[in-house]
């Protein structure tokens, strides 16, 4: 991997940062490229049981990489195919991946950072944080998923001023809209952001991987169906170590070990 983005493996937690500090971790190519390979490798590594994502220096993602796009000139159309390709597969992976994403929002978010900020199952903010879509300034439109996540955690009518009016955000006002799920004390990002990931990889991994799908397909199904699918779920739960393990620690007052040891 080239330094674009930095990957650490802490026992069951793997941290991904995004690292071009100096332009803003604005997304280029090679580095929407390393985030999907990223992805992929957190996807299929068992021993992965929570992911992290952060940016390095004072902003999180200033979003898509404005001088790279200059670069590309009248190509700038195939450019943007590739580079949205990239990123769109990694939020794809991060999204439906068996196991909880943690983004610990370290600074200011635009454009594409802000699909990757507010994917996280729990999305931690900096006093500091701010979220900004810009993209109808600059006479383009939304990626990274923003025009489906954000109708679904603030509702279509927020969505619809933020996307059309570029208005930015600060960290209290998108705790309060439900962009993300809390900010914490100046300084403490780190810290409060290993604890929750701890805590997640220490839980019934299987379930709450579930559980992630299951809040994803409630916006396309029916109460019924939903209903039937969540019937077929926790069945198909009660029969892994997971369920068994949970139910007999319960009946034995003690804490579940989740995490089976070989």
């Amino acid at each position: 991997m080239a330094n674009g983005v930095l990957f650490e493996v802490d026992g069951p937690v793997a941290t991904i940062t995004l690292n071009r500090p100096e332009v803003g971790n604005a997304l280029d190519i090679p580095m929407s490229r390393e985030l999907m390979e990223l992805a992929i490798r957190c996807e299929g590594d068992a021993a992965i049981r929570c992911v992290v994502l952060t940016g390095a220096g004072k902003l999180f993602c200033g979003g898509g990489d404005m001088a790279a796009f200059a670069a590309a000139g009248e190509a700038l159309p195939e450019f943007l195919r590739e580079i949205t390709t990239y990123l769109h597969s990694a939020i794809s992976v991060f999204a439906r991946m068996d196991k909880p994403l943690v983004t610990a929002i370290n600074g200011s978010t635009a454009g594409a950072g802000i699909g990757l900020a507010i994917l996280g199952d729990i999305a931690l903010a900096e006093p500091t944080a701010s979220f900004s879509l810009a993209y109808t300034g600059i006479g383009l439109t939304p990626d990274g998923g923003a025009t489906w996540l954000l109708p679904r955690l603030i509702g279509l009518r927020r969505a619809q001023e933020l996307c059309l009016t570029n208005r930015k955000v600060r960290a209290e006002e998108a705790a309060s809209l439900g962009l993300v799920t809390r900010v914490v004390e100046a300084g403490t990002l780190a810290a409060e952001t290993a604890k929750v990931a701890g805590d997640l990889a220490k839980g019934a991994t299987a379930a709450l991987g579930a559980t992630r799908k299951m809040l994803v397909e409630s916006t396309s199904n029916t109460l019924e169906s939903q209903l039937q699918l969540e019937s077929r779920v926790i069945s198909d739960q009660s029969r892994n170590y997971e369920g068994q393990e949970g139910v007999t620690a319960f009946l034995e007052k003690r804490a579940p070990r989740f995490l089976k040891e070989d």
